[in-house]
């Protein structure tokens, strides 16, 4: 087995961090980039073996993911989030691959969705996949993307087969804040990329948003959390265009 560097990005995570450091097991170095946590995040992170705390300031989450690619020692990572789940099936897949004399560069895991534990099927999670094992010398985050950050690989990409368990809605509150928060940093994306605001740009794309999750990609077939998904996701194509609007004020 090669050596490989688990990594995270962390805020006030104290409910998540046990369990996505427990995924790590099989690596044998932890890295863990925190955003001056508030809560017992770090205490709790403390307490497992092999593990590196880097306390960062926030500032998108593209720096917070690159700066965790430069303290790993180890070329290869694997990259999780704190709602994010490996399964013993996934966890023996990615051993494999990485003993394989034909393995690629970079590697997608397609992600099963979660709202308050329940499965979600569609709302535009159908086709969700990130690349979260990967070389680090053949991989950075574009560092222009603020929000759903995005590795630029120069090498050979392959698909696992398994899913990745991501917990991303653990009540519609947090879940609504996480997605304003989103908004806000794409719409600073879109202002350092010189895009000028537009009120029925706004309205048209936000309408669009959830006209798409919730009829196209048959969000309504979730029942009442395919609404609240589709609603939310739309919300943050709004919050955008805000935050665009006050960064040109």
């Amino acid at each position: 087995m090669m050596n490989i560097s688990g990594l995270t990005i962390t805020y006030n995570e104290e409910k998540n961090i046990k369990e996505v450091l427990e995924c790590f097991d099989f690596c044998d170095e932890i890295i863990v980039v925190d955003s001056f946590s508030t809560d017992q995040t770090v205490e709790i992170a403390k307490t497992f073996p092999n593990v590196t705390i880097i306390q960062h300031k926030f500032e998108d989450f593209t720096k917070q993911r690159n700066l965790a690619l430069d303290v790993a020692k180890n070329d290869w990572v694997l990259f999780l989030d704190g709602d994010e789940r490996i399964t013993p099936e996934l966890r023996k897949e990615i051993i494999k691959e990485l003993n394989s004399p034909t393995k690629k560069d970079a590697y997608y895991f397609y992600r099963k969705f979660f709202f308050a534990e329940k499965p979600i099927h569609f709302s535009g999670t159908q086709s969700d996949k990130n690349f979260r094992l990967f070389r680090r010398s053949k991989a950075r985050y574009i560092s222009e993307k603020k929000v759903h950050e995005t590795l630029e690989v120069n090498g050979s990409v392959g698909i696992l087969k398994n899913k990745l368990l991501h917990y991303s809605v653990s009540d519609y509150e947090s879940y609504r804040k996480k997605m304003i928060h989103y908004g806000v940093l794409k719409g600073k994306e879109l202002a350092a990329k010189g895009k000028k605001f537009n009120i029925w740009v706004q309205y048209l794309k936000t309408v669009f948003k959830f006209f798409k999750a919730y009829i196209m990609r048959l969000g309504v077939l979730d029942g009442k959390e395919g609404y609240k998904l589709s609603y939310l996701q739309s919300l943050s194509v709004f919050e955008t265009y805000e935050s665009l609007k006050k960064e040109q004020n």
